[in-house]
């Protein structure tokens, strides 16, 4: 991951109702309790927020804080009442109407907890469709469709159709039909939030092992807080509207900016949350056989232990490494809670 920002977001309002922009015009910040008064909805109040280049975003909260409201704006798939969204550079918000469609088409990808897959296209040409659209021609989005339906596993199944697959697999599909494009900003709104648990677990390996590959900037939609540390390079969560707080999921559960914050994250253990890399020690020695990446967490790591003797070691993406976890250090932070 570099540090380069891909996305900046800017003291973004999306408040539904007549009249809402003229509230804001004003220059001062909007009475929250006058607007609901009035008829309107503050879905989004105030954000800023920045993505930056090859991580993966998670913005969480409960039903109705705003977070899908959010990635829509920031798409502008809803338009954001006012604000600043400056992608690559370029403010969204000045955008016309072809130049986003323009974005949309060929820069940024979108995956969403229904699948709308198209039921009377095959495999192949539900992915290739928005490639389709595009007016790429037929052989060059087909090679690139089957590229795409290998990379999710699912080698063999271009010629079915979706309701001849499994709910994982139809995800699959949306997953592979979204990388099509070869988008440079992928948002996926609850993905897997209507999978059962176990297919939901191989989903999200599933997507590590994309995002390993083809380190796409992510903005990634969930309510589950075990899937966002699961995933998350950084986590922004939201309560009516506002980011309480952003940071690492280490961030998030030692050091909670407000009572929300440290009510939401209370019985997430150490182990879950804090990474390989964060308490690895330097290399003194010969390096181990056995090995973990850096942001594999704690409760990852502890099993490794039961046959390695006293260490193993720790590697970065490319798989170099880069320090070693002892059992020690391993067993105090367990006991620590």
């Amino acid at each position: 991951m570099t540090s380069e920002t891909k996305l900046v977001c800017r003291n973004v309002w999306k408040i539904f109702g007549a009249g809402a922009r003229d509230r804001l015009r004003a220059g001062n910040a909007p009475d929250i309790e006058a607007l609901i008064a009035a008829g309107m909805v503050p879905a989004v109040r105030n954000v800023d927020l920045d993505v930056r280049t090859g991580e993966i975003f998670v913005i969480m909260g409960l039903s109705g804080s705003g977070k899908s409201t959010l990635v829509r704006c920031l798409s502008r798939l809803v338009e954001p009442t006012s604000g600043e969204i400056l992608f690559n550079g370029e403010n969204l918000l000045d955008a016309g109407e072809a130049r986003m469609i323009e974005i949309r088409r060929h820069q940024m990808g979108m995956v969403f907890q229904h699948f709308a897959l198209l039921p009377h296209l095959t495999v192949l040409a539900n992915v290739a469709f928005p490639l389709e659209v595009q007016g790429v021609d037929r052989r060059q989005r087909e090679e690139r469709a089957r590229r795409m339906i290998e990379l999710v596993g699912l080698s063999g199944k271009e010629n079915v159709f979706p309701r001849q697959l499994s709910g994982g697999q139809q995800q699959r599909v949306g997953i592979a039909r979204s990388l099509a494009v070869e988008p440079e900003l992928w948002f996926l709104d609850e993905p897997f939030s209507a999978l059962d648990p176990l297919i939901r677990r191989e989903m999200q390996d599933e997507f590590l092992r994309l995002q390993a590959a083809l380190q796409k900037t992510i903005v990634f939609i969930t309510h589950d807080f075990d899937e966002a540390i699961r995933l998350a390079d950084r986590i922004a969560i939201m309560k009516d509207g506002v980011v309480v707080q952003a940071g690492t999921p280490e961030e998030l559960v030692l050091n909670p900016a407000t009572p929300y914050v440290a009510e939401f994250t209370r019985n997430i253990a150490r182990a879950k949350v804090i990474r390989a890399g964060s308490i690895m020690r330097a290399v003194e020695a010969a390096f181990p056989a056995t090995t973990i990446r850096e942001r594999a967490t704690i409760a990852e790591a502890a099993p490794l232990f039961a046959g390695t003797g006293e260490t193993i070691g720790v590697v970065d993406a490319e798989g170099r490494p880069s320090g070693i976890l002892t059992r020690n250090d391993v067993v105090d932070l367990m006991m620590r809670g």
